[in-house]
């Protein structure tokens, strides 16, 4: 009888063992297939629209800014003043973070890739990550249905197709994420880290550092234990933008080279969102190309679904890092066909749709996510076939 017992309660918490990790691999399953999924039908489909005699989609994928990414990674960032870096060929590649192409080269070095293949490796993993990471942030601020529904927004969104290119997006929205999610876990150190790493990647970093100050302030209001530890952990991200420019600034000898370089090539300039509203009036009146009135159509339904995402009140880190990014995109001046690309890491104004989604029924939940996707990923790949600009 005794035997029997110990049968009994072994088989019984090996079933809840085996049942608990198959519960953790389906969490971890979830996301990457969405991710895999959207990205084999996206390859598809740039495969699908690529022009007679086309190079390829492995050189349209690395195209663009995608040249900068590799040449830094391969040779690291140039030496001048402010004046000899503007008219050097290669000086504009001091405007893009550091983050990325460091990693890509740290791939290169590692693996023996070439630094093209490293960068696209760097994106395609980051992008597993991201997806990951943000199923999982979304399952802890509401359920595994909404979970689900906003990574699919997210892999599928106008110009997700910078995830799998040489772009510097898909490692930061997985940074991003994952701090985010230490921060809601209250991992301070980790969140500091990983925010620091965020700021390193892109300017766009200082949104998250303020985020996370915000998270930790959150701590110190109310009276938690801990709540001074947060504050110093969290510190190092809000250093890291500075420091990346105050860089640039003393090896261009000029403490505002950065904006300069910005300015002089791409037509950058942070003028609080004048330039985006005249585009966007301008292509609701007379626009003549379904690209730029597409992209006012973007533009004006991130803007609302950010208010509708401030009205559901989203949790106040993610609220505060979205709105700052998104102030960040839309309140820059530059090359229009750009902001679908900036949007891709604001994340907060999925949210809304997300949970929209969640609610209706699996049947209309299935049919409007296959639809948002497949638009979504032609959209994209269009955007680096057909159209002839850069984005």
């Amino acid at each position: 009888m005794a035997v029997d017992q110990t049968r009994t309660a072994t088989t019984t918490g090996t079933g809840t063992g085996s049942a608990a990790g198959w519960r953790r691999l389906r969490w971890l399953l979830i996301p990457l297939a969405v991710y895999a999924g959207t990205r084999i039908v996206q390859v598809a489909l740039i495969a699908w629209m690529l022009p007679p005699g086309d190079r390829g989609v492995v050189a349209r994928l690395l195209s663009w800014d995608a040249g900068w990414f590799v040449r830094v990674a391969r040779n690291g960032y140039p030496h001048g003043s402010l004046a000899a870096l503007r008219d050097s060929e290669d000086g504009g590649s001091i405007a893009f973070f550091p983050g990325y192409p460091l990693l890509v080269r740290g791939v290169h070095h590692a693996t023996g890739l070439g630094f093209e293949a490293a960068a696209l490796t760097v994106s395609w993993i980051a992008g597993a990550a991201a997806a990951v990471l943000l199923f999982a942030l979304g399952r802890r601020l509401y359920d595994s249905r909404a979970a689900a529904a906003w990574t699919l927004l997210f892999c599928a969104q106008p110009m997700s197709v910078v995830l799998s290119m040489g772009y510097s997006e898909s490692l930061f929205v997985a940074l991003v994420a994952g701090a985010l999610l230490a921060a809601h876990r209250r991992s301070w150190p980790a969140a500091g880290l990983l925010g620091l790493a965020a700021a390193l990647t892109r300017p766009t970093g200082a949104a998250l550092a303020v985020a996370l100050a915000v998270a930790a302030l959150t701590e110190v209001r109310a009276g938690r234990a801990g709540r001074w530890r947060a504050v110093v952990a969290v510190a190092p991200a809000l250093l890291g933008v500075p420091a990346y420019l105050w860089w640039v600034g003393r090896r261009a000898g000029s403490w505002h080279a950065w904006f300069e370089i910005q300015t002089a090539g791409w037509g950058t300039t942070f003028d609080f969102g004048r330039g985006a509203l005249a585009f966007v009036l301008d292509s609701l009146r007379t626009g003549d190309g379904w690209v730029q009135v597409s992209i006012a159509l973007i533009l004006i339904a991130s803007v609302v679904a950010a208010v509708v995402a401030v009205a559901r009140r989203v949790w106040t880190p993610l609220l505060v890092y979205g709105l700052t990014a998104l102030v960040l995109a839309v309140g820059q001046s530059g090359y229009y066909h750009s902001k679908p690309r900036l949007l891709v890491p604001v994340l907060v104004i999925l949210v809304p749709a997300a949970l929209a989604l969640a609610r209706a029924r699996t049947r209309t939940t299935l049919l409007v996510g296959a639809c948002y996707a497949l638009f979504g990923l032609w959209y994209g790949a269009y955007l680096i076939t057909v159209w002839r600009f850069a984005v």
